[in-house]
């Protein structure tokens, strides 16, 4: 595939990205790790995703949305002829990163300290759901679980309803993917300093954890637990709150600030709460005075008469909306790109803006297993190896 930018009309190549000198050897599966690996293939690394569980693809866990920009190897690392494969990867590798539960990297020998002894400088991640130390290193589980343990998805939900489970993986992305990359950046930084590479140790329950500094202080400043969908950000005034409109779809409201407030409260003609935005005696009274203020406009109305007034108001796109919005197709956040088989598809596009070394989506999805062969004839081997080790099915 020609790697020009297909959201450049001139056509021009991509740019060569900030980890353009980086190889990334992702071992991990399913969301978080190759989440964490597609952010570091989108600035320019090379990242190489070595995976030997084809039942995932059968069972359609092997998420295509996350594979772009990368190659993808199939290799059984249980066996001794897929393992000295990896070695060979290994010496040429700045980066790896894993996602076994804690122990399974060491039983295939390909943990930390098997691997620094083939390339002692490698930055080596590990993203698991309750970290490599503590109790509950043993535990499985899945983004709801490490939401619900630290105390998350406690305060997601209706008031007197269950803990609502997001509809999106925040746990997975936020917590695990996107702190491992900080990790890998950080210790690259440190690795250019310093010589010297280092493990590091992400753990989804600890991501989660770290999502509460606002909670925590609405603790400490009231002395009361936030309850859910009952505090300051969530809920609890009509300032920062969600209104259903005349069709049936809703409009965000974050007035936080009290000029924000005022300004809401002259246009929707409701002057008369303008100095009551945290009055706890009508808390209540002001909410339904602007859900039944919002129930006059469908949607569309209310976003037209408000959303250029400087309210902090929007509309509740869905996801559909989302992808066709101007504004994420002015940013290059949502794009269409040429798929392996030469048809279009839609991709996200890189948040991260970097003005001298931009991020890029330069090919599609690598689909499982696709590169084996061709890594393979790179690091010098054979077709007739190559047969022979796909015979064995460690390919």
């Amino acid at each position: 595939m020609n790697p020009t930018n297909p959201t450049n009309p001139t056509n021009l190549p991509f740019p060569k990205g900030a980890l353009h000198d980086i190889l990334v050897l992702d071992l991990s599966r399913m969301l978080p790790g190759p989440y964490c690996s597609m952010i570091l293939a989108d600035h320019g690394a090379r990242v190489i995703a070595i995976e030997d569980k084809r039942q995932y693809a059968a069972d359609g866990l092997f998420l295509p949305t996350v594979q772009r920009n990368k190659e993808h190897m199939a290799l059984d690392l249980k066996s001794q002829e897929g393992r000295a494969i990896f070695g060979r990867l290994v010496r040429d590798a700045d980066v790896l990163i894993e996602g076994f539960r804690p122990g399974v990297a060491g039983r295939l020998g390909v943990d930390y300290a098997a691997v620094r002894r083939i390339k002692d400088d490698i930055i080596y991640c590990s993203i698991s759901g309750y970290g490599q130390t503590g109790p509950h290193r043993d535990r499985a589980g899945h983004d709801v679980n490490y939401l619900g343990y630290a105390g998350v998805l406690d305060l997601i939900g209706q008031p007197q309803g269950p803990p609502a489970i997001p509809g999106i993986q925040i746990a997975d992305i936020a917590g695990g993917g996107l702190n491992a990359v900080i990790g890998i950046l950080l210790a690259l930084v440190e690795r250019r300093r310093s010589g010297q590479g280092q493990h590091i140790d992400i753990s989804m329950a600890d991501g989660s954890l770290a999502f509460l500094p606002v909670a925590q202080y609405w603790k400490e400043l009231t002395g009361d637990l936030p309850r859910r969908s009952d505090n300051m950000l969530s809920h609890r005034y009509a300032c920062y709150n969600t209104y259903a409109t005349a069709d049936g779809r809703y409009m965000a409201v974050g007035a936080l600030e009290g000029r924000f407030w005022k300004q809401l409260c002259h246009q929707l003609d409701l002057e008369r709460y303008a100095d009551l935005q945290y009055d706890e005696s009508r808390r209540l009274e002001i909410i339904e005075a602007l859900r039944t203020c919002f129930l006059k406009k469908g949607q569309a109305e209310w976003e037209s008469a408000l959303a250029d007034l400087d309210l902090c108001v929007s509309a509740v796109r869905t996801i559909d909306e989302a992808l066709d919005s101007a504004l994420f197709r002015a940013r290059d956040m949502v794009m269409q790109v040429p798929g392996a088989d030469g048809a279009s598809e839609t991709a996200l596009g890189v948040p991260v803006k970097l003005s001298a070394t931009p991020g890029s989506v330069r090919t599609p999805r690598a689909r499982f297993g696709e590169h084996t062969h061709k890594i393979l004839r790179e690091y010098g081997y054979a077709e007739e190896q190559i047969r022979l080790l796909e015979e064995k099915k460690i390919i």
